[in-house]
């Protein structure tokens, strides 16, 4: 029951209108990665997001299995973060004690950051899950420190950074507890810590050289972190302020009365938020959802003060986590995208090319040098009934990455098209003036513009020659 509760409610919340939402920009690339034959896709790990390339394997056999609607991409996640929180109120019960593990369980299902990335087809559920798997192969560790039991917390180690890297960080607060733990016990054995993390150096250490090596071209368009970053860091995490507010101060109350275990949990949240903040000040890194593998253990701490309050005290907190992030758990529901973003619906735009186009219609994209996938998005809406891409002399499976290669003559590449689809971002009385000049040029020297639709966050256009 203290397991089965939590993970039930978790799955019913992550559940419910699960492919609602538009997949966004990053889903998008998930699909496009995770839809390539696996020669392909490990040739574009080799060129862009190779720290994520065990994740895209994992959902390329699960594409093939169950399909690639918005809900199947989706449920993966769902179900890691599912069991997620089981596996909180589990190691709660081992820490604490059942009533405890029960309370940071359901805190957990209440989280709106526990919906929004149980709802999306990313890694970061998956790396949530191995941050628990982890922690508690960690703890058996620290209760009876055997040889097989070593082996088990080595294994969860690489999986854990096969499923994010940046996960990683979650070790600062191993090595706490691991210290914690030997102080109290002096069993010398526990010192053996830094052995059962080599095979996860040795085997993750490739991926990171690669991933730092992409870094700059995926993560172009992180800033460094600022001061009221990091103050607002809590709200982001748990994809609401009221909650994220709320869980901190219940936190910091159960890491300052529940003495050492109190103390490695409180390593837990506090040690990879201080890594990320640091190292995003040296390269770009600072992107706060990094960190979603952190809030089992905030939970863990809220609950630990939860704990001391009778049941009938400490439930109506819990429900109130639950009432203060409902908005952001209906806002969630209609968009991905960013709060600081306007909302874009590629569904819409698709809809309009799909209702009106003809077999011998083109298509020309803006801007396609970012991360805006507009070409993905309509391939994965329209399938194989997108209008031809005029403008690309190479797609992103030959290049191996999410781009295509631009033609350089744009009036020779929309010779003998008579109609032409323009996908611009924004909503634009001229889409037009978005295009790079050579291939705005062409396209009014030889087409004049029939029919303009905005949706939200886009500009479709029909011209016709």
């Amino acid at each position: 029951m203290v397991v089965l509760a939590p993970a039930l409610l978790t799955l019913l919340i992550t559940g419910h209108q699960l492919g609602r939402a538009p997949l966004w920009r990053d889903e998008l690339a998930t699909w496009s990665a995770a839809s390539r034959p696996p020669a392909d896709l490990l040739r574009m790990a080799g060129n862009i997001d190779g720290v994520a390339a065990a994740y895209y394997l994992l959902m390329h056999g699960w594409i093939r299995l169950f399909g690639d609607s918005a809900p199947a991409l989706r449920l993966p996640a769902a179900l890691c973060m599912a069991a997620a929180a089981g596996l909180t109120a589990l190691l709660g019960s081992r820490l604490f004690d059942p009533r405890t593990g029960l309370l940071a369980g359901l805190l957990f299902a209440l989280v709106p950051s526990t919906s929004r990335y149980g709802q999306e087809a990313r890694p970061y559920a998956l790396a949530t899950l191995f941050a628990l798997l982890a922690t508690l192969a960690l703890r058996r560790v620290l209760d009876r420190p055997t040889g097989r039991r070593w082996l088990d917390y080595a294994a969860t180690v690489v999986g854990l950074g096969l499923a994010h890297l940046v996960a990683l960080t979650l070790l600062a607060g191993h090595a706490v507890a691991v210290l914690l733990g030997w102080r109290a016990g002096r069993d010398r054995r526990l010192l053996r810590w830094p052995l059962a993390l080599l095979p996860a150096a040795l085997l993750l250490a490739p991926l990171a050289a690669l991933g730092r090596a992409q870094q700059d071209r995926q993560l172009a368009w992180v800033d460094p972190p600022t001061l009221l970053d990091l103050a607002t860091l809590p709200g982001a995490v748990a994809q609401s302020g009221p909650v994220g507010g709320l869980l901190l101060g219940l936190a910091a109350l159960g890491a300052a009365t529940r003495g050492r275990r109190g103390a490695a949990l409180a390593g837990c949240v506090l040690l990879p938020a201080a890594l990320l903040f640091a190292g995003g000040l040296l390269t770009p890194l600072w992107v706060p959802r990094y960190l979603i593998f952190v809030v089992p253990f905030g939970c863990l701490l809220a609950a630990a003060a939860l704990g001391r309050l009778r049941t009938a005290a400490a439930l109506p907190i819990v429900a109130l986590v639950g009432l203060l992030g409902a908005p952001d758990q209906a806002a969630l529901r209609r968009t991905h995208e960013s709060p600081r973003s306007a909302p874009i619906d590629h569904p819409a735009a698709a809809r309009i090319i799909g209702a009106h186009r003809q077999p011998d219609d083109g298509i020309v994209y803006a801007p396609r040098d970012g991360w805006a996938l507009l070409d993905v998005a309509t391939a994965y809406h329209l399938r194989g009934d997108q209008p031809r891409d005029l403008l690309a002399v190479r797609d992103q499976r030959d290049r191996a990455d999410f781009w295509v290669t631009p033609c350089k003559e744009p009036a020779r590449c929309l010779a003998g098209t008579d109609r032409v689809w323009l996908l611009v971002t924004g909503e634009r009385s001229d889409p037009l003036a978005v295009l790079p000049a050579a291939q705005a040029a062409a396209l009014r020297d030889g087409f004049g513009v029939d029919r303009v639709w905005t949706v939200p966050g886009l500009t479709v256009a029909l011209l016709t020659r």
